[in-house]
């Protein structure tokens, strides 16, 4: 049978999948591309057997996922793929709107987490589509993920930009997860074999990556408008691992979304044997 696959269509995961592409690994594979919330709501809704999913998303439905083992989308400091655009310091932002993109869920509870407890302020929030232009039609602020944020660290900005990566290690001191790759539990239990052939051919897929790093971002930069030192610079600080340092960044993340109600409870980290 063909495991039905997600993939996340930012850069952030272009060089894991790219190589899949390059090496023939989805011949056995129905891959399914969409942004990181869609993805989770395919894969609980029983349209995709496995996916990266938000993290937040993860811990809210753990019931029902479990972690393929050594494979997330972290940064151990800054991400560059997740800012928060402001008119003001964030200091300045209390009372005031602060818009927040629809196309992810673990960066709009980080960005509230950072606004929190690192800049003391509770804005007023509003989710939005993530166009900066429309978005300050309403807001002093906005968080932008994955391309669209990249595009604004790429190039000249007039307005302050913070990214969340940066801003969440020097609040913790900690690592932070933004994307676990998990299966279905009634998929893993009916089907290990595909669960096994499918993560052997991420993990095989992410050393030709590391590997090979200056060589994709250089063919991604053909059609990207980014330069390869650029899209080189942020592959390489980005982190696909998951060690336990990463681990622990997690569940510290997790505490935290719990004490400002965005999680109801701190779930285990179950991964597939």
């Amino acid at each position: 049978m063909r495991p039905r696959v997600g993939h996340i269509q930012f850069l952030n995961c272009l060089p894991l999948y790219h190589m899949l592409v390059k090496k023939g690994l989805l011949l056995d594979i129905d891959l399914c591309k969409d942004t990181p919330a869609q993805l989770c709501e395919r894969l609980l809704a029983g349209r995709l057997d496995i996916s990266p999913v938000p993290s937040i998303e993860f811990a809210r439905h753990a019931d029902d996922l479990l972690l393929l083992p050594g494979m997330a989308v972290s940064s151990r400091g800054p991400v560059m793929s997740i800012v928060l655009v402001s008119k003001v310091p964030l200091a300045e932002l209390g009372g005031r709107p602060v818009a927040l993109a629809g196309n992810s869920r673990t960066s709009q509870v980080l960005a509230r987490l950072v606004l929190q407890y690192r800049y003391g302020v509770a804005p007023v929030y509003f989710e939005s589509p993530p166009d900066l232009g429309e978005m300050f039609r309403e807001a002093d602020a906005a968080l932008l993920i994955g391309d669209d944020a990249l595009r604004i660290m790429a190039g000249p900005c007039p307005w302050h930009v913070f990214d969340l990566g940066r801003e969440w290690s020097a609040m913790t001191g900690r690592s932070m997860v933004y994307a676990l790759w998990a299966v279905r539990r009634d998929f893993a239990r009916e089907h290990p074999e595909a669960v096994g052939r499918v993560l052997r051919a991420f993990q095989a897929s992410l050393r030709e990556s590391i590997a090979g790093i200056d060589a994709i971002a250089a063919e991604i930069a053909r059609w990207e408008p980014f330069t390869p030192a650029f899209l080189k610079q942020y592959f390489e600080t980005l982190q696909f691992d998951f060690e336990p340092d990463l681990q622990q960044g997690l569940l510290h993340f997790y505490g935290l979304a719990r004490q400002i109600n965005m999680l109801a409870a701190v779930p285990e980290l179950v991964f597939w044997e």
